[in-house]
């Protein structure tokens, strides 16, 4: 006898239990007592906000952690990639001597601080605040507000927000943490809910086989999953069931995936950066052996 999947995808499309969503919040209202704590910090302009799957209410057991960022956002990086010909004097910036590096450093001073040293880990990109008995792991992010300027058809200059997060390795990882939100909340809403459910059961699904040694599922990053389901017309994700919203959704990325075309030009949730870029850490070819994989794990006809 097969698997009841219908029922497996009607539990793993819900949200977190109240326990380990009041565990998340717990570690986020702490993180936010650190930074005001902090001397150094208080100078500074800061936006402390929940993002990612947390933010996004599409994590998962498996993925429970918290991700929070602490944006500087009265130094920002200008940038003009899609509006060439304006200069900083032109939108009235002026370089700032207070640095990326200064802020994070300051930044990783105010946790040490509230939470321990042997509380807290510093990686490339991200501080780990270690997870113990009343707060989840929690990994905080310390960027500069990112400034994507461009031109609108009557030629005012405008930009967009996001953040820049400068890693210890010299890399700069460019978000848009509030677009990526109000995307999902939009099409969460013009599917009946269906879009946030679906995510989770594709996540669970991406678990699942990562831990069973499916190759495929290893390279599938959360976001990528939130990605691949919200380019997915709304009309997929309409059936009776979870179990034909997914099986209507993996057909379709599939025959969107299998070739160079449509799908090259995909957009993140956010609507700015494309899905399928050189400097992303994934492929459009990763993306579809994995609904291949996922395919058969469940065993569709």
């Amino acid at each position: 006898m097969g698997r009841d999947w219908l029922s497996v995808f009607n539990t793993w499309a819900q949200p977190l239990s109240a326990t380990e969503a009041e565990k998340c919040e717990r570690a986020e209202r702490m993180i936010r007592n650190a930074i005001d704590a902090s001397t150094k910090l208080e100078a500074r302009t800061i936006r402390v906000f929940p993002q990612g799957s947390y933010r996004n209410d599409t994590n998962v057991r498996q993925d429970s952690d918290v991700d929070i960022c602490v944006c500087c956002t009265d130094v920002f990086v200008t940038d003009f990639t899609h509006a060439p010909g304006i200069t900083k004097s032109q939108v009235g910036v002026v370089d700032s001597a207070y640095t990326a590096a200064q802020f994070r450093n300051e930044v990783g001073e105010a946790l040490i601080a509230y939470f321990g040293r042997a509380g807290i880990s510093r990686g490339d990109k991200a501080f780990d605040i270690h997870e113990n008995t009343v707060r989840v792991d929690a990994d905080v992010v310390a960027p500069l507000e990112h400034r994507l300027y461009y031109r609108e058809a009557d030629g005012t200059i405008k930009f967009h927000r996001g953040t820049n997060i400068f890693a210890d390795s010299g890399a700069q990882i460019i978000n848009f943490p509030d677009q990526h939100y109000n995307g999902g909340v939009a099409k969460n809403r013009t599917t009946n809910l269906a879009f946030k459910r679906v995510v989770r059961i594709v996540k669970r699904l991406r678990n699942e086989m990562t831990e069973q040694g499916v190759a495929a599922a290893k390279p599938i990053a959360s976001f990528l999953v939130e990605c691949l389901v919200w380019n997915t017309p709304n009309e997929h994700l309409a059936n009776d069931t979870f179990y034909a919203d997914v099986r209507a959704t993996l057909v379709y990325l599939y025959n969107q995936l299998k070739d160079p075309g449509p799908a090259d030009h995909w957009l993140e949730v956010n609507g700015i950066k494309r899905l399928f870029y050189p400097s992303q850490p994934w492929t459009r070819e990763q993306a579809r052996d994995f609904v291949v994989a996922a395919w058969q794990h469940i065993g569709f006809d």
